[in-house]
């Protein structure tokens, strides 16, 4: 497969938590969060509740946008899952994409 839209990943979520904004050495802008996530799913034919934490980061212009303004806040985003370093291979959603839920 290749980096087409296709292999973006899209979760409704509430902020339960960010960072500070910092800055990479290069001075791109990181924001670092957690998403909570819960819902309904359907699995083989039964339904399940679905709870997890998720850990996510904002890079570049977006995340100067949004720094501050998130938590507690239920949103959709939209992104990419990737190794957190090269050394440390925990997951970590990269997001490309926030747009507040109406409610």
């Amino acid at each position: 497969m290749n980096g087409s839209s296709q292999n973006r990943l899209v979760l409704t979520a509430t902020v339960a938590r960010e960072d500070v904004l910092r800055y990479t050495p290069a001075g791109m802008p990181v924001l670092e969060m957690w998403l909570g996530h819960h819902s309904r799913q359907q699995e083989a034919g039964f339904e399940r509740d679905v709870n997890c934490e998720i850990q996510a980061v904002l890079v570049g212009e977006i995340a100067s946008r949004w720094a501050g303004k998130l938590v507690g806040r239920d949103v959709d985003v939209a992104g990419f899952i990737s190794q957190r370093s090269m050394k440390n291979p925990r997951l970590v959603l990269h997001i490309e994409y926030v747009e507040l839920v109406k409610g």
